[in-house]
């Protein structure tokens, strides 16, 4: 097992219609890319569909692979296209039990978005990671 030293949560930045299939789908078809860009992404209803085998590097964020689990919410804009937290309460609480799990997994990765990673100038995942864990208890 490649060495995991943070879990990276995203936001699709897709309508919330979006399913993983789709986002798959724009990943190898629009993008090219070999491997999605998450491990893990999370359906509207909180489904959450493994994508890519944790033993292998996803294209989640530029820089920050090789070490990382990534992980994403369908979801993160508005109707205009503004980033926005609109994570369903069942995505928050799988999200949860993912996270939860994966640093059960990966003991001592912290956990981080997208935009905290530095040299990243996005807003995703359109929420304050660190707030987040301190409200659901959390402990890193």
């Amino acid at each position: 097992m490649r060495p995991i030293n943070r879990i990276v949560l995203h936001t699709t930045a897709s309508s919330t219609e979006a399913t993983a299939a789709s986002v798959l789908r724009y990943f190898r078809e629009v993008k090219k890319w070999r491997n999605p860009g998450y491990h893990i992404i999370i359906e509207r209803d909180g489904k959450p569909v493994y994508t890519h085998p944790f033993e292998k590097v996803a294209n989640g964020a530029r820089g920050y692979n090789a070490d990382s689990i990534h992980v994403s919410y369908i979801g993160g804009i508005d109707e205009r296209g503004k980033p926005t937290d609109n994570r369903t309460e069942q995505q928050k609480q799988t999200m949860a039990e993912v996270v939860e799990d994966l640093l059960g997994l990966f003991p001592g990765a912290e956990v981080v978005g997208h935009r905290d990673l530095p040299g990243v100038r996005k807003a995703c995942p359109c929420f304050d990671v660190s707030e987040w864990l301190k409200e659901i208890n959390l402990k890193q």
